[in-house]
């Protein structure tokens, strides 16, 4: 079996991470559950979710102010003459 030092540094980086964020968010407390990165997710999804929908409003609110300037830029319909 080979030995994969690469992998393994990597491993010990990830635990190092995890055991620092612990250290971050809970101080002296290690009993405590570890932070849920579901909450990350979660965040991150609402976040998305927002600036899609301020997208789709912008989006509409460009698309009725140029129908606007089209049928000002038309006059009145009144005045159309059919032959």
């Amino acid at each position: 079996m080979t030995i994969d030092y690469d992998h393994q540094i990597l491993e010990s980086v990830a635990v190092r991470r995890t055991r620092l964020t612990n250290a971050l968010l809970f101080g002296s407390e290690r009993t405590r559950r570890s932070f849920d990165d579901g909450l990350k997710f979660l965040l991150i999804s609402a976040i998305l979710a927002t600036i899609i929908c301020a997208g789709c409003v912008g989006y509409s609110f460009i698309v009725d102010l140029m129908e606007q300037s089209d049928r000002s830029l038309q006059g009145p319909l009144s005045m159309v003459m059919i032959p």
